[in-house]
């Protein structure tokens, strides 16, 4: 059974949560943090850390954009889901860059899980966690929601 953002939020995994608007400065702050340390990992050749401080980058980025809608996540998987559906479905995010984030949640799972992690995917899992970075840094700022 595939899970659908209407199971998020039925099964209350994605909830309506006015004052996330406040979480989203801090979130980016993570995203920014994680992103560097992720490029500092990757210069080390750590590349499983790389792999899975990437991924957080995009996954801080990913709630603070949630969080813009007054909204909070329960999972990984349904976080992606709210982000096709209020930003994807919406044009305001391409659905590349949603897949990227996806796709770098596997790479991560199997980073931490698996221990499955290559010089590949460390590379891909950055390059992917910049684009994505930069493009919920714009629509933040076009809600108004971080500084220039």
């Amino acid at each position: 059974m595939t899970t659908t953002f209407k199971d998020c939020l039925e099964r209350r995994r994605v909830i309506h949560f006015p004052e996330a608007i406040n979480l989203v400065k801090p979130e980016i702050e993570d995203a920014k943090n994680d992103l560097s340390s992720a490029k500092e990992e990757f210069k080390r050749g750590g590349n499983k850390w790389a792999t899975i401080k990437g991924y957080y980058s995009m996954f801080h980025c990913a709630r603070a954009l949630l969080h813009s809608r007054g909204y909070r996540e329960r999972g990984h998987y349904c976080l992606y889901l709210a982000i096709m559906e209020f930003f994807v479905k919406e044009k305001k995010l391409s659905a590349k860059l949603a897949e990227d984030f996806k796709n770098s949640m596997i790479l991560r799972e199997d980073a931490d899980y698996g221990r499955g992690f290559s010089k590949k995917g460390a590379t891909a899992t950055i390059k992917c966690a910049e684009a994505f970075f930069k493009a919920a840094k714009m629509l933040l700022r076009e809600n108004s929601v971080v500084n220039r």
